[in-house]
């Protein structure tokens, strides 16, 4: 597969890697199978996070013993150093190496940045991993548009992750700006959490019109990365016929799908509005087990009883979404899966 450098890391990525939220969803005994068959067609970056539930663990049984064909990248959540050092050392012993290629800074908002570069945070166990050999690159992950902006302006890191498809074509000034700074570009949620499944190859196509930008879709099974690299080995221009599909997609979804961006928060009363706009999604990606026992879930849902209807959030989303009733859609969705999983 063509490889492309990934920005000033100057390291050598193939035109799509894989991302590891789905991998958690195979059989156990088929996770060799489908780790392996993205090594063999050429897919050398797979990217996870320290929080994916056991994606660290089943990525480090499918590279076993092929860990020099692949450029390893994880996340950590944590701000502080002991936190980050502590998160290091278990994606390590999960991954079964001794090092990682691309150590991530996850969903970082402007006061994670700060936390993160002050003093005692988390950017002191980065640098003294960097030192030690124990990672290779720093960078990191936002759905934030300014955050995002602000990380790649900053010089500290080496490659940035946003969400980008072709129903957030937003993202286009961010991925100029990190070649600008060349900074590597990692798109997450290529398919825009599973919203474009019945139009992968559409949405793989659009993103490899810029030729910066590295898609990271979620893979569960062997045919799947099957059909993505054959996308990428082979790739066709977008008729006028199909960009007419992807606009009429983008504004059937522009009233109903959110972005993850923040710009709704804080919400007077505590509500974590992003985490329940994205109930629906996250049951769709993660096994039940891993839905139904989540914090990040359970907080989510605990917080909407303190919502109070006052619109606030909504005068602040960039894309007028009513979340006044998305909150309430995506409560009675949660509500419906937890009773019928009750009753099996």
């Amino acid at each position: 597969m063509k490889t492309v450098r990934l920005g000033r890391t100057g390291l050598m990525v193939s035109r799509v890697g894989m991302g590891g939220i789905p991998i958690t969803r195979t059989p156990l005994e088929d996770v060799p199978k489908v780790v392996g068959r993205a090594l063999d067609l050429g897919v050398n970056l797979i990217d996870t996070a320290v929080g994916y539930s056991t994606s660290e663990e089943r990525i480090g049984i499918g590279v076993a013993g092929r860990r020099d064909e692949v450029f390893l990248a994880t996340k950590t959540p944590a701000r502080d150093t002991r936190t980050a050092r502590d998160h290091l050392e278990i994606s390590l012993k999960r991954f079964g190496t001794d090092h990682i290629d691309i150590w991530q800074f996850h969903g970082v908002s402007s006061e994670d940045w700060k936390k993160i570069l002050g003093p005692g945070g988390a950017m002191e166990a980065a640098k003294e991993a960097l030192r030690a050999g124990k990672v290779g690159h720093i960078g990191a992950s936002s759905h934030n548009f300014e955050a995002a902006e602000m990380l790649i302006d900053s010089g500290a890191i080496e490659t940035i992750q946003f969400p980008f498809n072709f129903v957030t074509p937003e993202a286009e000034r961010l991925v100029k700006l990190a070649e600008e700074h060349d900074v590597g570009f990692i798109a997450m949620k290529p398919f825009a959490g599973r919203v474009l499944t019945d139009n992968v190859g559409l949405a793989i196509r659009y993103l490899l019109q810029f030729d910066n930008v590295i898609p990271i879709p979620g893979v569960e099974k062997a045919e799947e990365i099957e059909e993505i690299v054959g996308l990428a080995e082979a790739p066709k221009p977008i008729t006028k016929a199909e960009r007419k599909l992807m606009a009429e997609i983008k504004e059937g979804l522009g009233s109903r799908y959110c972005r993850q961006c923040e710009y709704c928060l804080p919400c007077p009363q505590g509500v974590f509005i992003p985490g329940i706009l994205y109930l629906k999604r996250l049951y769709e990606l993660w096994p039940q087990e891993r839905f139904f026992s989540w914090k990040y879930v359970s907080d989510s849902v605990a917080s909407a009883e303190g919502c109070v209807k006052c619109g606030a959030c909504e005068e602040r989303c960039l894309f007028r979404l009513p979340i006044r009733e998305m909150i309430d859609e995506n409560i009675e969705f949660y509500n419906g899966v937890a009773k019928g999983r009750a009753e099996q």
